[in-house]
Order: C-alpha cells, then sequence, then structure tokens
C-alpha cells in the first residue's frame, strides 16, 4: 500500500538470476532496500521507478501481513464531524482534508521496526487464538496464568502495584523489545501465544495525546472531560494524513467526538525567493542565530504580520529589521517619550481618573480609537486571526498613536504647568502604552510584559505583577465616537495628501504655504473639516483653507480604471466596463465619488476602489484626489512666507544643537547670531516664535562670535555662524 496516496499498487520484480517474476502481489508496505543487487527492476519500469524524496534511494515495495484498524466503519460519521471543525484556512478542512477522508481506507497500524511502542496482541502459531492487551495490570493477570501454565518462569510485572501511578511504580518494568518479547502467553486452550513483531504506527501515538497526556482512562478523568476536545491545534499543514486525520480518528472511534474545536493549519517557511529552505540548497536560516541577532518578539511578529499562518512565508531578514525599526523602535520611542516628560513631572497616576468628557479633543479620539481596536483585537483572537491582530496593533502604534496623537500632544507634555490638560495627556498615554502591551503580548510575550513593567512599577495600577497575568482589557462602548474617529480620519488622509505634493515639488514642510483648496459635496463634510481647521493648519504648515463647490470651474475632474481591481472582481466583463468609465460624465464622477459605487448595468456595480480619480492641476497649485477627496495646494511662496521657513529652519538646528550639548528638555538658553543680511528680517519678523520653540531667555544679532562659534546651513546654500549657552539655574 502507498503510504502516500492510500492506494494498493501492483508491482513486479525479479532475480538477478532466473529473470522471472519472483514477487507480485497487492503491496502493503513501502520500504527503502540498500542492498540493489538482491532484487532490481526490469528495463521495462526503469523511467518510472519509484525513489525516496528524502534520499533520493530507490524504493521496493514488499507484501507483508499487517495489522489494520478499520477506519472506514467510521468514514461517515468523521466526514460530519469535520464539518463541525473550524479550519484556517477553511480551505484545507473541506479541501485537503475532506478529500482524504472521502477516500478513506482502513488505517495500516503495522511497522516493522525495532523501536516504538509493541503492537499488544499475541497470538498462538497457528494463528486461531489471540489476546489483545488494554494495561499493565492485564498484562501482569495473564503472566501469572502463563507460568501457571509452565510457559514463563517469573513475572516481569511482579513489583508493579495497581493504582499507583507514580513514575517509581511504572519505572519497574519495561514494556519496550526486546523485553516485551520475551514474555509468552496463555491461550484459553491452553496453547503458547507469542506477541506480534510489528511496532504500532508512531502516528497512533500522537493520535493519542490528548488521552496519554493525562494517562487516561487510569486517572485524571475529571480533568480530561473539562479539557477535552481541545480548543485549537496548530501544525504544519503536511500533518492533515498524519496528526491531524489520527485525532480526529481516534476521537471519533473512542467518543464520537472531534478532538479539537479550531485547527490552524500552519504553511511553510520559504527562503526569500519562495523556494524550499534545505541544507542541501544552501538556503537554509539558521533560526537560533537569528533568535540571537534580532530577538524572539521581532521573529514572531514579523512572521506573524507578513502572512497568515497557513500562508507560505517568504522569510526575509530584512522584514524583521523593519519590524524592529517600524513597530518597536516606534512603540519604544513612544514610551521614552512618555517616561522623559512624566519622570520631569513626577506622574505616577496618583492623580483622579479625569473624566472622558473632559479631556482635550485629541485625548477622546485615541481614546475612542483604543476601545475600538480592543473589540477588533479581541474578535480576531477569537477567531484565530492572528496576522489581522498585529497589523491592526502596529497601524495604531505607529499611524494613531505615535504619527498622530504624540505629534499633536507634544507641546502639552513639555510646556506649561502640570495642570488638569497635562495630566490628562499623560493618563491618556498611559492607558494606550499599558492595553497595548496586554493585547500584544500573546504574539510579543518578552518585549510587552517589560514595558508593562516598566508602567506598573511606578504607578502601581495593577495588582497583576506580569502581563500575562494581567486581564486583557474591556472596551466601554461609552468611549466610543465613531464621529470623532472618522472625522479625524479625514485629517490624516489630507494631511498625507498635502504631504505628498509638497514632497512632490520639493516644499520642506517647515516652509509655511498660504493655503489649500477642498470642494465640499455636503454640508457634513464641511462641519467635519471645519471642526479640525487648526489640526490642519499646524500639521500642514498653512495660513488658511478654503472651501469651494465641488462642481466648482476651478477643478476638472478626470477617471480612469483601476484594472488592479477590475480584473480579479470581472474578468471578460472587464472591456464593457472600461467602455463605461471612459465615458462618465462630471455627475457620473460625482455620483461614485458620493455614494461609493456605480451600477453599469443590472449585472454589474463597481465601487470607487475599481477607479482612480484625478484632477487636472490649477496654475501656481497643485491637485491631487483620493477615495473620494480632492484638495487643491497653493505652491506659490511669497518673501514673508520664506522668512517664515527661515526660521523654522534655525529654530530646528538650534534644537539639534541643544541635544548635541546634552541640555535637559527644560533648561533655559541665550543665543547669538552673527549678522546675516538673508537672516535679519526672518529673525525679527519671527523673533518670539524663534525664543518660545527653543526656551530662549535672549537672542541678539551680533557684529561678531568670538567664543564657541558654530557654523550651521540652512536651505539654499544659506549658512550662518551661532553660538549658544545654557543660562544657569539660580
Amino acid at each position: 500500500m502507498d503510504e502516500l496516496s492510500g492506494q494498493y499498487v501492483k508491482e513486479e520484480f525479479y532475480t538477478e538470476s532466473d529473470k522471472k517474476p519472483k514477487y507480485p502481489a497487492d503491496v502493503q508496505i513501502v520500504i527503502s532496500l540498500k542492498d540493489k543487487n538482491r532484487l532490481f527492476k526490469s528495463e521495462k519500469y526503469e523511467h518510472s521507478y519509484p525513489h525516496c524524496w528524502r534520499t533520493d534511494k530507490p524504493i521496493l515495495y514488499y507484501p507483508m501481513d499487517s495489522w489494520f484498524v478499520k477506519t472506514t466503519d467510521y468514514k461517515e460519521r468523521m466526514m460530519e464531524l469535520n464539518n463541525t471543525i473550524n479550519w484556517k484556512p477553511k480551505s484545507t478542512g473541506e479541501g485537503r482534508f475532506g478529500n482524504w477522508l472521502e477516500n478513506l481506507v482502513d488505517w495500516n497500524l503495522s511497522r516493522s521496526r525495532f523501536w516504538g511502542i509493541p503492537i499488544p496482541i499475541w497470538r498462538t502459531e497457528d494463528g486461531e487464538e489471540e489476546i489483545c492487551i488494554s494495561s499493565v495490570q492485564m498484562l501482569k493477570e495473564e503472566v501469572k496464568k502463563s507460568i501457571q501454565a509452565g510457559f514463563m518462569n517469573f513475572n516481569p510485572f511482579e513489583n508493579f502495584e495497581i493504582g499507583n501511578f507514580t513514575i517509581e511504580n511504572y519505572n519497574s518494568f519495561d514494556l519496550h523489545r526486546p523485553f516485551v518479547d520475551e514474555i509468552i502467553l496463555v491461550s484459553s486452550s491452553g496453547k503458547a501465544m507469542k506477541r506480534e513483531l510489528d511496532l504500532i504506527d508512531v502516528w497512533f501515538d500522537s493520535g493519542s495525546m490528548p488521552y496519554a497526556q493525562l494517562h487516561y482512562p487510569f486517572e485524571n478523568k475529571d480533568i480530561f472531560e473539562k479539557n477535552f476536545p481541545a480548543d485549537f491545534i496548530a501544525e504544519g499543514v503536511d500533518q492533515t494524513r498524519g496528526w491531524f486525520f489520527t485525532l480526529h480518528a481516534i476521537s471519533t472511534m473512542l467518543f464520537d467526538s472531534v478532538a479539537y474545536k479550531n485547527v490552524i493549519s500552519n504553511g511553510l517557511v520559504l527562503d526569500k525567493n519562495g523556494n524550499k529552505m534545505s541544507k542541501r540548497l544552501g538556503n537554509a536560516i539558521d533560526p537560533f542565530e537569528t533568535l540571537d541577532n534580532y530577538g524572539a518578539d521581532a521573529c514572531r511578529w514579523y512572521m506573524m504580520s507578513n502572512a497568515q499562518p497557513w500562508d507560505n512565508l517568504k522569510f526575509d531578514i530584512s522584514g524583521i529589521e523593519e519590524v524592529k525599526r517600524k513597530f518597536f523602535g516606534t512603540l519604544y520611542n513612544t514610551y521614552s517619550f512618555f517616561a522623559l516628560y512624566a519622570n520631569i513631572d513626577r506622574f505616577t497616576y496618583s492623580e483622579k481618573e479625569i473624566d472622558i468628557k473632559e479631556r482635550t479633543e485629541i485625548d477622546r479620539w485615541i481614546i475612542s480609537e483604543l476601545n475600538s481596536l480592543v473589540v477588533k483585537v479581541e474578535n480576531n483572537y477569537e477567531d484565530y486571526e492572528p496576522t489581522k491582530v498585529a497589523r491592526l496593533i502596529q497601524d495604531f502604534v505607529i499611524n494613531k498613536l505615535s504619527n498622530w496623537h504624540i505629534r499633536l500632544s507634544r507641546r502639552r507634555f513639555w510646556k506649561g504647568e502640570y495642570n488638569e490638560d497635562k495630566i490628562s495627556a499623560y493618563q491618556t498615554l498611559y492607558e494606550c502604552l499599558e492595553k497595548i502591551a496586554i493585547i500584544s503580548a500573546p504574539i510579543a510575550p518578552f518585549y510587552m510584559d517589560q514595558l508593562y513593567k516598566d508602567l506598573n512599577s511606578v504607578s502601581m495600577k495593577n495588582s497583576a505583577n506580569c502581563v500575562h497575568l494581567s486581564d486583557f482589557p474591556k472596551s466601554d462602548p461609552s468611549k466610543i465616537d465613531t464621529d470623532l474617529e472618522q472625522k479625524m480620519d479625514i485629517a490624516q488622509k489630507i494631511t498625507t495628501m498635502v504631504l505628498s505634493l509638497r514632497k512632490k515639488e520639493r516644499v520642506r514642510v517647515r516652509q509655511p504655504l498660504q493655503k489649500i483648496m477642498i470642494p465640499i459635496s455636503n454640508e457634513k463634510t464641511r462641519k467635519q473639516i471645519y471642526s479640525i481647521k487648526d489640526i490642519l493648519l499646524s500639521e500642514l504648515n498653512l495660513k488658511e483653507i478654503e472651501f469651494i463647490a465641488e462642481n466648482s470651474d476651478l477643478l476638472v475632474k478626470k477617471i480612469k480604471p483601476n484594472f488592479k481591481t477590475l480584473g480579479p472582481k470581472f474578468g471578460k466583463d472587464i472591456k464593457l466596463i472600461v467602455s463605461k468609465v471612459n465615458q462618465f460624465s462630471s455627475d457620473d464622477i460625482k455620483q461614485i465619488e458620493s455614494i461609493g459605487s456605480y451600477r453599469i448595468n443590472k449585472d454589474i456595480t463597481i465601487s470607487l476602489s475599481d477607479v482612480e480619480i484625478t484632477s487636472a492641476d490649477i496654475p501656481g497649485w497643485q491637485v491631487i484626489s483620493h477615495e473620494g477627496l480632492t484638495v487643491a495646494l497653493d505652491v506659490t511662496i511669497s518673501n514673508s512666507l520664506k522668512q517664515e521657513g527661515l526660521s523654522r529652519e534655525l529654530v530646528n538646528r538650534i534644537q539639534n544643537i541643544r541635544k548635541e550639548k546634552k541640555f535637559e528638555v527644560t533648561d533655559k538658553i541665550e543665543i547669538f547670531v552673527e549678522k546675516n543680511e538673508e537672516l535679519e528680517n526672518a529673525i525679527t519678523n519671527n523673533f518670539s516664535y524663534i525664543c518660545g520653540e527653543t526656551l530662549a531667555n535672549n537672542l541678539k544679532i551680533v557684529d561678531q562670535i568670538k567664543y564657541e562659534k558654530i557654523n550651521i546651513e540652512l536651505v539654499d546654500n544659506i549658512s550662518i555662524n551661532i553660538s549658544i549657552k545654557k543660562i544657569n539655574n539660580v
């Protein structure tokens, strides 16, 4: 029997001497023959000769007697129970595993080896009488009968105490070969019975794991019944016919039950080019070296976030480096920022919790996003979707917490008195970090435990001293504000769009620009954008925002098909769709933007993601459209705007010098600048701004700096000499 296909194969073999058929047979077991001179394949079959996929050696088929489990009697029930299991991916359960059950044959239990679990069947020489031993207790009793019959001289289980489940008691004998082969039992008619020499298929051991690990049914009955079947198992997809099947088969035959409720069928880890790793090809990655270099958490997060566990993963070391830099680096910097200012203000979370309604809008927004995240993360954990969990957390930490909330709140931490607003900022950021540590712990157990302990060791908010002993956070629906989340999402989108236009025009973010124009299709959108006006002006370094009618003559919109989404979705209908889209009027474009979809005919409806909408540029402006939003950026730089931009560049360089000199963030300074005609007006007109941003008590323009002079370069080949001194606190 071919172990891979489960089918019977008929082969003909020849002896070297007589060239006549020697062993025609229906084959049951596949073995590898090292002595190629004993038997050889006829030239007739040379090209189809089977070889071992591991050793590349020829495989010969022998007819052998075997013991089978009659699994075909339970085939229909196994298929029914399989339909109740949550397979990840579903296609494995319905396809690969389901097909295996549909074509099920009896389970060949015999293995002709020495090491392993012996088949506990004793038979008479004529094969007429046999006994299957079910326990050591039974075997001990049967040996006693054999001694009385004169077949055995002693009982190997004499010292075994029935009911004593200690290791010492079970170490008083050995059930393995060759010892078990020396045991001779007596049949009911008084004949000698010897054990069948075969061993049990090792997959029978694996499939018996739920019971064997608890020594069931001899002990731990209550524990077993409370914990069976398992919530989930996880193994490689190649275990479809191994562990997955034997667990399922044994539990069906013994308990009429599944052995597991959920299955994560792991894919393979391939090299970065998609080839299977092997020592022979030299493309294998040393896991221990990788763990030593990058840490277990970074490796786990990379593998979990890069591809779903049941998909094959193209393993690339550079991907781990990116995860360390982007996710763990961002989270580390976020905590470091919090710790720096919390230590300065001696924040320990001892103050009364500030009510969510009393917090600033940016705090209410991130708390809303956090509670929404907890819901999504918990649902995906429950649905065995860890990849979605990792990506959700990663997006929250990088794009929402760090790049948005902290950036917009930075001044609240380092400016002003220790008032309610600053306490709110600390409490909000603390809560985000704490809950991120807890919900991320299943994927990054070591890093998140350290983060949790660093927070909790000061605040003592949580009684659990380890993140893995803490309760999973509960989402508070009263703190979720979907309108606020939607509004802030618009702000982030507009920010991303305008920054991309700046990059395209090579206009630095520190260079102020006059305004943006935004076409508005409805009053709700206008109110949403107007309410985040201050955020947009600050983040985009703008002076004003102008709203214009969506049908304004200033903007001419163009549309084209998005073949990346249309092809997979519509296939043969794509020509019709492309033809229709190319004929869209301005009203058609407005419809798909406002509604999010467009009906081509009664059978075909496309969505906004199936097209790409752009706007023609206006002289002196840059225009961009994305996901129904259009923004026009005025890229004209007046003289006053240029001067303000230079002042911002100067502030940036002064801040860098403060860091290089290792000044504390609260240290006051005085600044001396050598005269420079190109910069004098920029400094004079933005004097208060420069001093306020750099904590300068004094800023003087002097003819010449004699001591500790530093030359700094700004932009457009403009450089300046400067000196910075710390003012000693009295």
